[in-house]
């Protein structure tokens, strides 16, 4: 099975704090990992490191087969998809929801003199459809409620046929029926053969969704546990990562936590 990430004895030092301190994680090309722990544990920037936005302070990463701070990263960068609340932020709220998905041919965010060919709209029109948003392709991103504008993001982060999927809270803030049927979609996605290697972050375990293999917890920038999804994802692990006695449930492909 091809590695599409590495993570080497990898640190992270921003202002003279450790953010991340000596990680080593290894991500499969059909792995499907989430990665969970307390606020400040370092999971946003595992994630930029991941998406070659940030370069470690030491250590290595290698992502398909490019290690960062070695490669160039114009030609890297395309190859991963990415869907974050500050790439949302960049998006020009008249923004075409159309366009905000077909500029992703290009890596910019807000159309402009970009030459695009009919395969690029057709592309545009069959994943918007794919995750339900295909009667927003006319409307601006702006007018869109938050679960679309996510959606969209994702959409956007995948329109590219990226090898590597990076998803960055995309549940945060959603209402109980927009975080539902976000996470189907998400379920289905991550259960095709046909979809790249996939890392989600989140803060709950209830936004994890179907098809995802593998678990990472971060504590104080540090892995407290990683692997199989049913190893991980656990009282002790969980609890040891939070700092808190859970009880974890699982019904099916989803789970449940509580303080024990």
């Amino acid at each position: 099975m091809a590695s599409v990430l590495e993570f080497d004895d990898v640190s992270f030092t921003r202002d003279g704090t450790a953010i991340l301190d000596h990680v080593g994680w290894s991500v499969d090309e059909s792995d499907r990992w989430v990665v969970l722990g307390p606020n400040g544990a370092g999971k946003t920037t595992l994630l930029q490191l991941a998406a070659a936005i940030l370069h470690p302070s030491s250590g290595f990463v290698t992502v398909l087969g490019e290690r960062i701070g070695a490669t160039d990263l114009a030609g890297l960068r395309p190859r991963i998809g990415f869907a974050s609340t500050a790439m949302a932020r960049r998006i020009p709220a008249d923004e075409r929801v159309l366009d905000v998905v077909m500029t992703a041919a290009h890596a910019v965010a807000g159309r402009w003199r970009e030459q695009y060919e009919d395969v690029d709209e057709r592309r545009a029109h069959r994943v918007l459809r794919e995750w339900h948003l295909d009667r927003f392709a006319e409307r601006r991103f702006g007018s869109l409620s938050d679960g679309e504008q996510k959606r969209v993001q994702i959409a956007r982060s995948i329109m590219t046929d990226p090898e590597l999927l990076l998803l960055d809270e995309p549940a945060a803030s959603l209402d109980l029926g927009a975080r539902e049927e976000l996470v189907q979609l998400l379920g289905a996605y991550a259960s095709s053969e046909e979809s790249p290697a996939m890392i989600m972050v989140t803060h709950h375990v209830e936004e994890i969704p179907a098809g995802f293999s593998h678990a990472l917890l971060l504590s104080e920038g540090a892995v407290s546990a990683a692997g199989p999804i049913d190893e991980v994802i656990t009282d002790e692990h969980l609890g040891t990562a939070f700092g808190l006695p859970l009880s974890v449930q699982r019904d099916g492909h989803r789970f449940t936590a509580r303080a024990a």
